[in-house]
């Protein structure tokens, strides 16, 4: 079976990200593997990610290899100003399931928006009474590379189709 909408797929990759910085390219360096142990299962036509990723994959078969680069503004873009805010540091304490190591520079703060989505910001900065949050997607900037495998491709259920997502051992579980 190829690759095409509503196809649930299983990848397994390396993910290497590089960056271009006044007409230099950074090397590419490794920030994700998914191997056969854990590969990456998503409902095709409705995974979240970059549209160039589907439209890279789209046709491939079991057993096919891939490997491509998505440009940074094909991928995630560029950071946007507008999502670094200071926000109070007493709204990220223990009653809130904060502990005071998660507010250091540098780590990720596991989120919830406004309608229940789990979301992720990075601390950049602790001001004493506010902390400066980046609400930018950690791959924001950055080409991204893709070398690996279609692990499988099969016919989503009709569950999976009204819910938007994959279920059973490599999805999610209700």
């Amino acid at each position: 079976m190829k690759i095409t909408k509503n196809a649930v797929v299983g990848l397994t990759y390396e993910l290497k990200i590089s960056k271009e910085e006044e007409e230099i390219e950074s090397v590419p360096f490794s920030v994700e593997v998914r191997d056969q142990e854990d590969p990456f299962y998503f409902l095709f036509g409705n995974s979240g990610l970059p549209e160039k990723f589907e439209v890279l994959l789209e046709g491939k078969q079991q057993g096919e290899n891939f490997n491509f680069i998505i440009l940074a503004e094909e991928a995630y873009g560029e950071a946007d100003d507008e999502l670094i805010m200071a926000l109070p540091k007493n709204q990220f304490d223990a009653e809130n399931g904060f502990e005071p190591g998660m507010l250091e520079e540098g780590n990720f703060l596991p989120l919830v928006d406004e309608n229940g989505y789990p979301m992720q910001a990075k601390v950049v900065k602790d001001l004493g009474e506010e902390i400066l949050l980046d609400f930018n997607h950690p791959l924001v900037g950055f080409d991204l590379h893709f070398d690996g495998e279609v692990f499988e491709v099969r016919e989503a259920t009709e569950e999976e189709l009204s819910h938007g997502h994959v279920h059973g051992e490599h999805g999610h579980q209700h």
